[in-house]
């Protein structure tokens, strides 16, 4: 730099690049500047009492900060240690290249001691500090946050807008709902990001009903941004408030954020959820330019709503469109695979999950953990499920589904105590493979056992699909009238699910007993569940009682009820082929005749990229 310069300009541009090169990363040149500065030591010496000395400090302030946003906190700490003058920013500025909130604390402690008084911290010290804090992994920063949550209050800080903001997001990270709500409750001023912060915590933290009641309260306060938005739409996704994200999307129409692809991915979140397919296919149509997470929002959206043909489809066709498919997306179209879906597809799916090395995503593996089991390949789940270099609950809890899918009961339970030997944490999905497989080996006594060992030894309560699966238990062990007992003795016993158990256990066993009572159970909980009338058709049916029989079957027509035809599947020449025989059918065709129409049909489907027909 020329000593003709005017030094004030010569800081001021310096200051400028030195910030330029910390947001885009360049240290490169970051590091070429900071040797300007060392080479001129007369422009840039830190005094006490020379001139100019705010804007000298000012330029080594940006070298700090430089460093810290390259990433580069060592060099950071070398040139705050080498400045012999500091003030608030050049603690803040170290402070934010902190590596964690133990970290940021004892900076906070140093700059105590170095600079005491009250005016020691200002308004960016503790957000930055607080930030810190909501980083830290597994609610470590908890206590940390406690700490500094006294300093700002000590320090008569804790009234500003912004340490209050960066207090309600800390507090939400660390898993601390109820002390944001009380923060949020004590600021005497709020701002969008406020109530942003509440919303989206809420949110998160599975308190939906709370999110949704904020977001209409701050509707009355200030105006909603595209991150309220897409947090109120996570908050009816997740308690499946179809009505409210019909209103909430009326208001991003009207507010012009219906073209932002996050409130987009999020709208077809809750209309997918909320079983709305339609109206979650109008949003995906509209979308000019899909990004990843909006391609993969729609393909769970198919999965998830039994459109599994049109996942596999606008998958093939994302990959024939040339699209980076990444371990979201294929995470997604695996979802989709059940027992009739194509399982050459879903080897090519595992072939391009190789080619792209995505074997090491341990969403990806789960996925093909599941796709194997669902098509019959139990063999190639193991070998997946081996193969993953690390394994989740996820992937315990999909091995361990495999087996009892297949009926291999024993096998379930000692991969039960490999999960534990291998420290994951069981989950209420483990539970009901563990049940399942007790119906398998038939041990109703040892499913018992697990079911009140789930809260007792695990703190997990059992939810209904739990009790269930013992109903299913009970009545595959012959156990009918117990299983009756069961229900009636749970807290469950107005749920239909249980009764449709016990009576598809009843029908097994050809117990007309239990099995009229629990239909008729059935019926005053699910006046239209079809199987509940054909049961009770076939029992009347048995006991010769035919007024009775056509009492039932006239209901049905009255209802609109109609009996589900059975249907079997087959795969051939890369195509899913579904068909049912009629009774008329049966006494004229049969099977294999039926399977070789079906193998004269041609068939288009070469490849992945070509679409799947059944």
């Amino acid at each position: 730099m020329r000593d003709a310069w005017s030094p004030l300009l010569s800081y001021a541009h310096l200051s400028g690049l030195l910030a330029r090169c910390g947001r885009a990363g360049d240290l490169r040149l970051g590091a070429t500047l900071h040797a300007v500065v060392a080479k001129n030591p007369a422009h840039f010496h830190l005094c006490p009492h020379r001139a100019g000395l705010p804007h000298v400090l000012a330029t080594w302030n940006s070298l700090i900060a430089m460093y810290a946003r390259c990433g580069r906190r060592g060099d950071a700490a070398r040139v705050f240690d080498e400045m012999r003058v500091r003030d608030s920013v050049s603690w803040n500025s170290l402070l934010a290249a902190a590596a964690s909130a133990s970290d940021a604390l004892a900076l906070l402690r140093r700059m105590l001691r170095a600079t005491p008084g009250a005016g020691a911290c200002d308004h960016a010290t503790l957000t930055t500090v607080l930030s810190a804090c909501a980083r830290a992994d597994g609610g470590a920063g908890a206590a940390p946050l406690a700490a500094v949550h006294g300093l700002a209050v000590s320090c008569g800080l804790d009234a500003a807008v912004s340490v209050g903001n960066a207090l309600v997001t800390a507090y939400f990270e660390c898993g601390s709902p109820g002390s944001a709500e009380r923060v949020f409750g004590a600021m005497a001023e709020r701002n969008v990001i406020t109530w942003t912060a509440m919303v989206s915590g809420m949110a998160r933290a599975e308190r939906y009903r709370d999110s949704l009641s904020l977001f209409r309260q701050m509707r009355r306060a200030v105006d909603a941004n595209r991150a309220t938005y897409s947090s109120s739409l996570l908050a009816c996704a997740g308690s499946l408030a179809a009505r409210e994200g019909q209103q909430i999307h009326g208001l991003v129409v009207k507010t012009g954020f219906d073209t932002d692809l996050h409130v987009e991915s999020e709208l077809m979140d809750v209309y997918s959820k909320c079983g709305l397919m339609e109206d979650a296919l109008r949003v995906f149509r509209s979308c000019q330019d899909p990004d990843e997470v909006f391609l993969t929002v729609i393909l769970g959206g198919f999965a998830q709503n039994g459109l599994e043909e049109k996942a596999f489809k606008l998958f093939a066709e994302m990959v024939s469109a040339g699209i980076v498919i990444d371990t979201n997306m294929v995470s997604a179209v695996l979802g989709a695979f059940g027992a009739i879906a194509p399982f050459a597809l879903g080897k090519q799916i595992h072939s391009l999950v190789i080619k792209k090395c995505f074997g090491g995503n341990t969403y990806v593996c789960n996925g093909l953990i599941n796709m194997y089991s669902k098509c019959g390949e139990l063999e190639e789940s193991v070998s997946v499920f081996d193969g993953m270099p690390s394994k989740s609950t996820i992937s315990w809890n999909s091995i361990i589904a495999a087996f009892a899918r297949h009926g291999h009961g024993s096998e379930v339970f000692q991969l039960f105590e490999s999960m534990k030997a291998d420290g994951a944490k069981p989950t209420d999905v483990t539970f009901l493979s563990l049940l399942h497989g007790c119906s398998h080996v038939g041990s109703a006594k040892k499913g018992l056992e697990i079911l009140n060992s789930m809260s007792s030894q695990y703190g997990i309560h059992p939810r209904v699909e739990h009790y269930a699966c013992v109903v299913d238990m009970l009545g595959r062990s012959s156990l009918l009238d117990d299983a009756k007992a069961f229900i009636e003795d749970g807290p469950f016993k107005d749920n239909p699910l249980l009764w449709q158990a016990l009576m598809g256990a009843c029908s097994f066993h050809k117990n007309s007993e239990v099995g009229k009572y629990a239909a008729e159970k059935l019926l005053l909980l699910s006046p239209d569940c079809t199987a509940a009338y054909v049961l009770l058709s076939n029992i009347y049916l048995s006991e010769g009682r035919w007024d009775d029989r056509a009492r039932i079957m006239k209901r049905m027509r009255e209802l609109g009820l109609r009996k589900d035809i059975g249907k079997s599947w087959v795969e051939l020449q890369k195509e899913v082929r579904s068909f049912a025989i009629t009774t008329s059918q049966r006494g004229s065709a049969g099977f294999h005749d039926v399977l070789q129409q079906l193998s004269a049909a041609p068939s288009d489907q070469e490849d992945l990229v070509q679409s799947n027909g059944s």
